[in-house]
């Protein structure tokens, strides 16, 4: 039986903290064109996702490693994944690294940037003309 948006959004709110704009499209679409298909392929990608006996950190390091192999944006919400799962900077790494014998310097340049980016220390806020204004007259 299909579910709400909202429903389908939990898993990928879990694991990613976020639901990717494609994931959103894709939902939003199932669920206006064939809601019976979109519920079906939302049970398999998530009993795919989290496979017995492999913890959540291991399966996306892997999802991360074959995305980077076809040099595939979506290795990037993997490495997300994997990272809010508890893998390190080495790790992932580790995986760009495997990821490179098959697929070359595009694999490990690619992992490369994607890890820079989601170990990046938060971007500090600028205060706007308007707002140093404000704080200057007081």
């Amino acid at each position: 039986m299909p579910k709400s948006k909202t429903a389908y959004f939990k898993s990928y709110e879990r694991l990613l903290g976020f639901v990717p704009p494609r994931i959103q499209a894709r939902v939003a679409l199932g669920l206006e064109c064939d809601p019976d298909l979109l519920d079906k392929v939302e049970t398999v990608r998530e009993a795919a996702m989290f496979p017995a006996g492999m913890t959540t950190k291991m399966a996306q390091l892997i999802l991360f490693a074959v995305l980077l192999s076809q040099a595939q944006p979506a290795a990037k919400v993997h490495a997300i994944a994997a990272k809010r799962a508890g893998a390190t900077k080495k790790e992932l790494h580790a995986v760009a690294g495997l990821a490179y014998l098959f697929r070359g310097l595009t694999a490990f340049n690619m992992g490369a940037e994607i890890i820079a980016e989601i170990f990046a220390p938060p971007a500090k806020k600028v205060r706007g003309k308007r707002a140093f204004a404000r704080h200057a007259r007081a």
